[in-house]
C-alpha cells in the first residue's frame, strides 16, 4: 500500500486531530495514522480543564455545541492552606476571562466525529514503523505493515513515548527533562462535588485536589510516591486522606462515594528543543510534558498545531514558508513560560521528601502572595487561564 497526501499526520490525540480538522477547513488533505483502535483513543481518560483560548478554539472551528451543552465553566480556584480557604477569582482578575471543564475523551470524541463527518482519512491500527526523508522534499512514513505514507510534510503528535521526535539527529536535538519526587494517585468517585470550584489542598502532609467530571462524579488526587502501587490505598485511606488536607472548617466537607477508579501518575518536566526540523514537525507531547498541576498538557498541543496549521496555510496559499520556518521559535517562546509556571506552580504546592522547615514555610510565604495580593491573583490567572496563541 501506497498513500500520497500533503500532510502527514503522526498520533490520533488532540493535537494530530485538531490539526488535521484546522487543514480540512482550509482545503488542505492529511491523512491521521494511529497505533491504538478507535475505542482505545476515544476511551483514554486524561485531564479535562480547556484554556480560555482553547475554548474559543473549539468554537471557532465549529466544536463548541457540545462542550457548551455538557462542559462545567470555571470561574476560580480555591485554594486550601493554614486551615482556610483562599479563593482566587479568573474572571476579577483577567477582566472576564474562564476555564472550561470538559475532559480530554470528549475533545477527542468531537474532533473524531468531526473529521469522519467530513470525510477524513483516519487511519485506526496503524502502527508506524519509523520516518524517513524528512531532510528533502518528499518525507515517507513507513508502516509496520509494509505500506507508506508519501506527504510534503510530517506532523509528530504523537506523545511523548512516540517515535517522531527519535527522526530529528540526535547531535540536533537539545532536551531539558526534570523528573519530581513524587507522583499522584488519582482517583474517580460516585459523588457529587462539594464545591463550586476546583480546590487545592495544599498540606503539611501533602498536595490533594477536588476536581469534576460531572455534577455526580468527582475526580480526586493525593500526592504519593512516584512508585506508590493503587493497592497500597483502601478506599478508608483515601477518604481519610483527602478529608485530612481538603476539609476546612469554613467550607462543606468533602462527600465520599463508591471509588470506580485508582492509578498513580508520575510527574515530570520535559521540553525537547527544536520543534522543527526539515519537514518534521513536533507538536504537543511529542515535544514537551508538564507536571499536571498546571493543566497545560491538551492546552499546549493545541497552542501548537494553532501556530503550525497557519504556517501550513501560508505555504500552500502563498507559497511562503516564512512562518514555518519560525514555527519553533514561536511555540518555544510560549512554552518556555508554560513550563515555568507549570513547573513552580507543582514545587510551590507539593512537599518534596527533603524539605525543611525553612522551605515549607517558603511555600507558604509564595502561596500567601499569589492569593493574598492583586498582583499575585493576576499573575496566577493569567498564566492558568492560558497565555495568548500567537498565530
Amino acid at each position: 500500500m501506497s498513500l500520497r497526501t500533503q500532510v502527514g499526520i503522526v498520533g490520533a490525540g488532540p493535537a494530530g486531530l485538531m490539526l488535521s480538522h484546522l487543514l480540512h477547513l482550509e482545503g488542505i488533505e492529511s491523512v491521521v495514522l494511529e497505533t491504538r483502535s478507535r475505542e482505545h483513543v476515544q476511551s483514554r481518560l486524561r485531564a479535562g480543564v480547556l484554556e480560555h483560548g482553547t475554548v474559543e478554539l473549539l468554537r471557532e472551528v465549529g466544536l463548541g455545541e457540545r462542550m457548551q451543552r455538557l462542559g462545567m465553566v470555571q470561574n476560580g480556584i480555591d485554594f486550601r492552606f493554614g486551615g482556610r480557604s483562599h479563593r482566587i477569582d479568573f474572571t476579577e482578575a483577567t477582566k472576564g476571562r474562564t476555564v472550561m471543564v470538559y475532559p480530554q475523551h470528549d475533545v477527542v470524541t468531537d474532533l473524531v466525529n468531526a473529521r469522519l463527518a467530513a470525510g477524513g482519512q483516519l487511519m485506526f491500527d496503524t502502527p508506524v514503523a519509523r520516518i524517513a526523508g524528512i531532510d528533502g522534499q518528499r518525507p515517507v512514513i513507513h508502516l509496520e505493515s509494509g505500506g507508506e505514507l508519501v506527504c510534503d510534510f510530517v506532523a509528530g503528535c504523537d506523545g511523548f513515548h512516540g517515535l517522531s521526535r527519535a527522526a530529528i539527529p540526535a547531535e540536533v536535538l537539545k532536551v531539558y527533562d526534570r523528573i519530581y519526587p513524587f507522583g499522584w494517585l488519582g482517583i474517580l468517585a460516585q459523588a457529587a462535588p462539594c464545591a463550586r470550584d476546583v480546590t487545592w489542598g495544599c498540606h503539611p502532609q501533602g498536595f490533594a485536589m477536588l476536581s469534576f467530571r460531572s455534577p455526580t462524579v468527582t475526580r480526586l488526587y493525593l500526592q504519593c510516591p512516584p512508585d506508590d502501587d493503587p493497592d497500597n490505598w483502601s478506599d478508608d485511606r483515601v477518604w481519610s486522606e483527602l478529608h485530612e488536607r481538603l476539609d476546612v472548617p469554613d467550607m462543606p466537607p468533602l462527600q465520599e462515594g463508591a471509588i470506580t477508579q485508582k492509578g498513580v501518575t508520575s510527574m515530570r518536566s520535559f521540553l525537547a528543543e527544536p520543534m522543527h526540523y526539515g519537514r518534521l514537525f513536533l507538536a504537543g507531547d511529542a515535544a514537551h510534558i508538564v507536571p499536571p498541576t498546571g493543566a497545560k498538557g491538551l492546552n499546549s498541543a493545541m497552542a501548537d498545531v494553532k501556530v503550525l496549521a497557519r504556517g501550513l496555510v501560508d505555504y500552500y496559499r502563498k507559497g511562503s514558508g516564512e512562518f514555518l520556518d519560525r514555527y519553533s521559535d514561536i511555540c518555544l517562546k510560549r512554552m518556555w513560560r508554560v513550563q515555568r509556571f507549570s513547573a513552580g506552580l507543582c514545587t510551590m504546592v507539593h512537599r518534596f521528601p527533603e524539605d525543611g522547615a525553612f522551605t515549607q514555610r517558603l511555600q507558604g510565604v509564595d502561596l500567601e502572595i499569589m492569593t493574598g495580593t492583586p498582583a499575585g491573583r493576576q499573575a496566577f490567572s493569567e498564566n492558568f487561564t492560558g497565555l495568548p496563541i500567537e498565530a
